[in-house]
């Protein structure tokens, strides 16, 4: 009746295996280290970056004590902040030559200092929040409409050039509040605008209408246009603050967007508020041009090997400069002309999306009305050559890719030559983040010392422990026996909740140490539950082991109940919150989930162990039990 099968016992242990593993990389604390991360399109992360700093070190006789890459890093380890700073310094100079255009970002940073076996199987700690660690908060609002607006104007002009081309005559075109309005003197005229302008602006929804003798359509962005320019915004912005926050040098930046409109920005570490308002707020700018010279494409019209060795030698030619394209590991000259043909001004669109012909990654650009014409314009007699993207920041270009123009182009074209669709997305992310797409101004803006995140730490560890230990007098003086069993299955539970925590890679704020503290109460309210229905069925004259079962079987309803409806304020919390607010809801939603497997998994996992094998078992030790009629009271502990 009380025993559980093997494999049950084998499936908590793994489990419990897994969470001390993934726990233990929080209790290691943390040594110092360099964070490497690239500040332009062209200086990449990789293993020959890792290998040359390797050999850079090496060099200068700097014991590093070990290095882990990310996505968008390395971390080099040391043992001691001298040998950091010095380590600094050596590879600030190495890596940047040039002081005025560096290449990358190095900034000191802290990382756990659990052994490498750990990283290698992803076991690593939480990251901590501002209000444990110090640092600055905005929330910043999206002006969504003014995004829409962009699209609208640069359509405007657009399908203007369309009816031109096809010599469409028209009297009048202007945007209408969210709808561009386009008039025509008769109802032909206007049926052969309207099949082109669906054939050139496929996002917008066309109407007919006739006022006081004039025919007109009006064009409306369809609803799915309209989120795809809102999202694309958001995601424009967010692209952009984060290339700017690069070059503060945060360890561990959060940028991300809440609800349908905001965009968090959480700086650990920083404390410099005005500086960060600056970066912040800093624009950029994107250029087309036209490429001269070349000497990695024989068949294309601008190869000029001659050309590019006199440049590299420093004989630039008059009207070009000398840039270089990162294309692997190999860094490719060109002499790029210094007339632009259109900025990023005149880029409305771009996405990654697959040719239909092929089927290659490729990346989607569109260009408002005057853009579309520029480049028409430049590309009618240059077919075969290539053409550069520049992006432009604190007066600084580079080249972000230049592909060969296959064909005239106008305000629609794709670029081609991604390998891969994460290729081709992070080009458009490029593409798209010279400026921001929207503006945004600060609602919020908060501000947390370290020394108030280390205080904040140990009052809220400090509560929770207290806390704990308070739960397990009362547990144990009041249920003796199985008030043991539910506070080990309490501290089971609070194992798997930070091991969640560590594989998620959350980040821990104040609220949510709150948010461990609430689950500690409410897991063991489950297990209160479950022992006063085992003293409920002792009262009503069942046996030990009949109590035991029964128990278990029918507190288990009452525990879905009670913890699926905090578990919905949970979600609800989660989705609407901000901030801390949904650090708590993480943290409330995880202890719950954790709460009601320890509860009642592992807690009965113990009490099968130590009670279900016995046959002959004539009490329970779960405190005083009193039973109505009796003339005294008996202790069901013998």
């Amino acid at each position: 009746m009380n025993r559980y099968p093997l494999w049950r016992y084998l499936v908590i242990g793994f489990t419990l295996v897994i969470s001390v593993l993934y726990t233990l990389p929080n209790f290691f604390g943390e040594v110092p280290a360099v964070q490497i991360s690239s500040l332009k399109a062209t200086a990449r992360v990789d293993t020959p970056l890792m290998e040359r700093v390797e050999k850079i070190l090496k060099t200068n006789s700097i014991q590093l004590d070990g290095m882990f890459t990310d996505p968008n890093s390395i971390k080099v380890r040391f043992r001691d902040t001298d040998t950091q700073l010095k380590a600094k310094d050596v590879l600030d100079q190495a890596l940047n030559p040039d002081r005025e255009s560096p290449s990358y970002i190095l900034a000191l940073n802290l990382i756990s200092d659990s052994p490498a076996w750990f990283t290698a199987i992803n076991a690593l700690p939480m990251y901590l929040g501002l209000d444990l660690r110090g640092g600055i908060h905005f929330l910043l609002q999206v002006d969504l409409k003014a995004a829409l607006s962009k699209r609208l104007d640069g359509q405007v002009a657009y399908i203007r050039n369309a009816l031109r081309e096809k010599k469409i005559p028209y009297t009048g075109i202007a945007r209408e509040g969210q709808a561009i309005g386009v008039k025509f003197r008769d109802a032909d005229t206007r049926d052969k605008a309207q099949r082109e302008i669906e054939r050139v602006a496929p996002d917008f929804a066309l109407r007919t209408a006739d006022e006081a003798g004039e025919f007109r359509i009006v064009a409306t962005l369809t609803p799915q246009a309209q989120t795809e320019t809102q999202k694309s915004a958001i995601e424009q912005n967010i692209t952009t603050l984060r290339n700017r926050v690069n070059e503060l040098g945060v360890a561990e930046p959060i940028i991300q967007q809440q609800g349908a409109d905001r965009i968090v920005v959480q700086l650990p570490g920083v404390q410099d508020t005005a500086r960060a308002k600056d970066i912040l707020g800093r624009t950029a700018s994107l250029e087309i041009r036209m490429v001269e010279a070349h000497a990695s494409d024989s068949a294309a019209r601008d190869y000029d090997p001659a050309k590019i060795e006199a440049a590299v030698k420093g004989n630039i030619p008059f009207g070009t400069e000398l840039f270089y394209e990162r294309r692997g590991p190999v860094a490719e000259p060109l002499l790029v002309s210094k007339q632009v043909v259109i900025t990023g001004e005149r880029l409305t669109k771009a996405a990654p999306t697959f040719d239909q012909r092929d089927q290659r990654p490729v990346v989607a650009v569109e260009l408002d009305g005057q853009g579309a014409r520029l480049m028409r314009d430049a590309t009618r007699d240059s077919v075969k050559r290539r053409m550069a993207v520049l992006l432009i920041e604190k007066g600084k270009p580079e080249v972000i890719t230049a592909p060969t123009i296959q064909d005239v182009l106008g305000g629609s074209f794709q670029i081609t030559g991604s390998k891969s669709p994460r290729e081709a997305s992070d080009l458009a992310l490029l593409l798209r983040a010279g400026a921001l797409a929207a503006p945004m101004d600060i609602i919020e803006e908060r501000t947390v010392g370290p020394s108030l995140g280390a205080e904040n730490i140990k009052i809220g560890f400090h509560s929770t422990w207290i806390g704990f230990a308070a739960v397990t007098v009362f547990m144990v003086a009041y249920y003796v026996m199985f008030g043991l069993i539910s506070i080990i299955a309490l501290a089971v539970n609070v194992l798997f909740l930070i091991a969640l925590l560590s594989m998620l890679q959350a980040t821990l704020t104040l609220p949510g140490v709150a948010g461990i503290a609430l689950t500690l109460g409410m897991a063991i309210d489950a297990n209160v539950l479950i022992n006063e229905r085992i003293r409920e069925e002792l009262r009503n004259g069942n046996t030990p082991q009949a109590a035991i079962y029964a128990g278990y079987e029918r507190a288990w309803g009452t525990i879905i109940d009670s913890n699926l409806t905090t578990l919905i304020a949970g979600v609800m919390l989660f989705l609407l919150g901000s901030g801390p607010v949904k650090g708590f809801a993480v943290v409330l939603c995880l202890g719950i989930l954790t709460s009601t497997f320890s509860a009642v998994t592992v807690s009965r996992s113990i009490v099968n162990l130590y009670y279900g094998r016995r046959r002959k078992l004539e009490s329970l030790s779960i405190g005083q039990i009193w039973k109505p009629g009796a003339e005294k009271h008996e202790d069901a502990k013998k």
